[in-house]
C-alpha cells in the first residue's frame, strides 16, 4: 500500500510484489541515488542470526570466509558453497560477537538457504541456535546524502560507523540494526527495522526533499555500474567463487585447509586455475547486451555468455558482465556480443565501471 500510494509500479519478484520503479525513469532514479539519497524496500530479503558457543565454527563449515578473524561489529561478503564448489548464495556476514553472527540472504534463495542451514544444523554436534528475523523489514538507504538525512533520526555518531560495520541503534526512537553497506557502490546503510515501525520510518526519511523512493530497476543499474553480482544472473549453483572473481572472499587463513562444503573442489581450482572467468564488458552503441547474449570472437566463435547488461546512466555507455573462456579474459581484449542477431563490439573492461564511494577510515 505504501509503495502504490507513492506511485510504485509493482511487479512479481521471488514470490513478492515489489516496485520496479516510481514516477521517475530508471535513468533519473539511478542518477538521483548517485547524487542525493534513495530509499529501497528490500524486505523480501531475510535476516538470520546464529547464536551459541559454536555459532561461528558451524557457519565456517558452510561459507568460505574467516569470520573468527573479524572484529566484533564488522562484516564481510562471503558465499555458501555446495559440494561441487558452486555458489548456493552470496551474503554479507557480520560478526556481532564471538558467539553471534548475523547475515542476510537473497529473497529467491531464502527457502533453499534455510533448508541448507537446517540440514547441516541437524547433523552438527555443538551449541548453535538459529533465528529467522521474519519480524523485521529491511530498507536500503543509499547515496552521498543518506548519512546526513539519517543522522537527524539517530543519536549515535554515524561518522564513526565505517563501511561494513553494524550497530544496534534507535532510529526515531525505534530499535534497529544499522549496517553501513549496500548494493549500489555508494555510501549508504541497510536498516533492519521491526515490521510495525518500518512505514513510519520510511515516511520520516522520504519527507526530506533529498530522498526519493527507488525500485528494482535502478537498483539493478546501480549494482551493475558498481560491478556487483546478482544471484541468478551472475552467480548460481554451478559457478564457483574462483570463476566468479570472488577469490578474495576466501580468506587466506582458510585456503590451505578449505574445510568447508565443496572445499576440495575449490582447493583444486586455487591450485590449477579455472577455464572461465567473470569479466566486465564495455559494449558499443545501440541496444544493450542482456542476459544470455553470446560473446564471440572476431571470427564468430562463441567464447562466453553475458549474464547482466544494460545502459549505464553515469558512464553514458552500454556495460555488461559475463563469463568468457580464460584465454579471452584479459582487460582490453576485443570481443563481440550478439544482440538481436547482430554483432556489436565489446571490450573486456575493469570493474567497477564507475568509482565507488564506500565510507572507509581516511
Amino acid at each position: 500500500d505504501f509503495h502504490v500510494k507513492n506511485g510504485g509500479k509493482m511487479v512479481p519478484f521471488a514470490g513478492w510484489s515489489m516496485p520496479i520503479q516510481y514516477k521517475d525513469s530508471i535513468i533519473e532514479a539511478t542518477n538521483h541515488c548517485r547524487t542525493k539519497a534513495s530509499l529501497f524496500d528490500v524486505s523480501h530479503m531475510l535476516g538470520i542470526t546464529l547464536k551459541g558457543k559454536n555459532a561461528i565454527d558451524f557457519l565456517q563449515t558452510l561459507i568460505v570466509g574467516d569470520i573468527k578473524a573479524l572484529e566484533n561489529g564488522t562484516g564481510s561478503l562471503s558465499v555458501f558453497t555446495n559440494e561441487h564448489g558452486g555458489i548456493i548464495d552470496d551474503t554479507v556476514v557480520t560478526k556481532v560477537s564471538d558467539e553471534e553472527v548475523y547475515f542476510v540472504v537473497n529473497a529467491g534463495n531464502r527457502d533453499k538457504d534455510v533448508n541448507h542451514l537446517k540440514k547441516h544444523l541437524a547433523g552438527y554436534n555443538g551449541d548453535v541456535d538459529m533465528t529467522l528475523h521474519t519480524d523485521n523489514a529491511i530498507l536500503a538507504f543509499q547515496g552521498p546524502q543518506a548519512v546526513s538525512v539519517l543522522q537527524q533520526f539517530v543519536k549515535d555518531d554515524l561518522s564513526k560507523l565505517y563501511f561494513s560495520m553494524m550497530r544496534r541503534m534507535e532510529i526515531d526512537g525505534k530499535p534497529c540494526l544499522v549496517t553501513r553497506t549496500g548494493y549500489t557502490g555508494e555510501d549508504g546503510f541497510e536498516l533492519a527495522i521491526p515490521n510495525e515501525h518500518v512505514v513510519g520510518i520510511a515516511e520520516k526519511l522520504t519527507a526530506d526533499e533529498r530522498v526519493r523512493l527507488a525500485g528494482l530497476g535502478p537498483r539493478d543499474s546501480l549494482r551493475l555500474e558498481a560491478g556487483l553480482c546478482l544471484y541468478g544472473n551472475d552467480l548460481d549453483d554451478s559457478i564457483s567463487p574462483i570463476e566468479a572473481g570472488l577469490t578474495w572472499c576466501i580468506s587466506k587463513s582458510r585456503r590451505e585447509a578449505c574445510d568447508f562444503v565443496g572445499g576440495d573442489v575449490i582447493k583444486k581450482q586455487l591450485a590449477d586455475g579455472v577455464t572461465k572467468k567473470r569479466v566486465g564488458l564495455l559494449v558499443g552503441k545501440g541496444a544493450p547486451a542482456r542476459q544470455h547474449a553470446d560473446i564471440v570472437t572476431a571470427d564468430g566463435t562463441k567464447v562466453g555468455e553475458v549474464t547482466s547488461g544494460g545502459f549505464s546512466p553515469v558512464a553514458q555507455a552500454n556495460v555488461a558482465m559475463g563469463y568468457v573462456e580464460k584465454a579471452h579474459s584479459k582487460i582490453g581484449t576485443e570481443l563481440k556480443v550478439v544482440v538481436r542477431g547482430k554483432e556489436n563490439s565489446a571490450t573486456v573492461a575493469k570493474m567497477p565501471f564507475i568509482p565507488t564511494t564506500y565510507y572507509r577510515p581516511s
